[in-house]
C-alpha cells in the first residue's frame, strides 16, 4: 500500500534511486531533498512485506489536469514479484486525473520491456520528440518519450505537458529542442 514518504525515509528511497537509474537521470541528493519542499512535488512509498524498509516508492508532480511520476522503482532485491504493476496499478487509484511518464527511446531490450511494462499497465506511448532537459548542473539532456494514462495525447495536449515539465520540473524556459 503506498503512502507518503517520511523525512526518516528519504535515504532508503535514495538508494534505490541510485542503485535503479543512470546519473544523468537523478539530482544529487541535497537537490533532491530540496525538491521535498517543492509545492505539488511528493514520494510515495510502499514498504518490504514485513513492513521493516522501503520497498518500493513513487516520487510524483502533482498539476491541476495531469500527474507526473519523475521516478519509480522497486528495490532490486524485490524486483520480478508483480510489485512494479501493483504499485503502478494503485497510482491509477490513487490520482484521479492523467499520469503520464518519462521513457527512454526503444533502442534497447531493457526500454523495449520498460514500455511493454508501463503499456499492460494502462500507459500508451506519445511518439511526439521529447528532450529532458539535464536534471541537474553537470548532467546531459536526454531524448526520451512520454506515456501517459487513459490515452495517447494529440500534439497540443503534448506541448502543455512538456512546457508545465520543462517549466516546473526542471526549472528552464524555451527549452524546446
Amino acid at each position: 500500500m503506498l503512502k507518503m514518504m517520511q523525512p526518516d525515509e528519504f535515504d532508503q528511497v535514495f538508494s534505490i534511486i541510485e542503485q535503479s537509474f543512470p546519473t544523468d537521470e537523478y539530482r544529487t541528493f541535497e537537490e533532491h531533498k530540496e525538491l521535498l519542499k517543492e509545492p505539488g512535488y511528493c514520494i510515495y512509498v510502499q514498504h518490504t512485506p514485513h513492513q521493516e524498509t522501503v520497498g518500493s516508492f513513487l516520487a510524483v508532480w502533482e498539476f491541476a489536469d495531469f500527474v507526473y511520476i519523475e521516478h519509480f522503482a522497486i528495490d532490486p532485491t524485490l524486483r520480478g514479484n508483480g510489485i512494479g504493476s501493483a504499485v503502478i496499478q494503485e497510482a491509477h487509484q490513487l490520482f484521479s486525473k492523467q499520469i503520464c511518464l518519462e521513457v527512454e527511446l526503444p533502442t534497447t531490450n531493457l526500454a523495449k520491456r520498460r514500455i511493454a511494462f508501463y503499456e499492460r499497465n494502462g500507459f500508451f506511448l506519445n511518439v511526439y520528440p521529447y528532450m529532458q532537459p539535464p536534471i541537474s548542473k553537470g548532467k546531459n539532456e536526454l531524448p526520451l518519450l512520454i506515456m501517459t494514462s487513459e490515452e495517447r495525447i494529440d500534439q497540443k495536449r503534448f506541448g502543455h505537458i512538456q512546457q508545465m515539465l520543462y517549466q516546473r520540473v526542471y526549472k528552464v524556459k524555451g527549452y524546446i529542442k
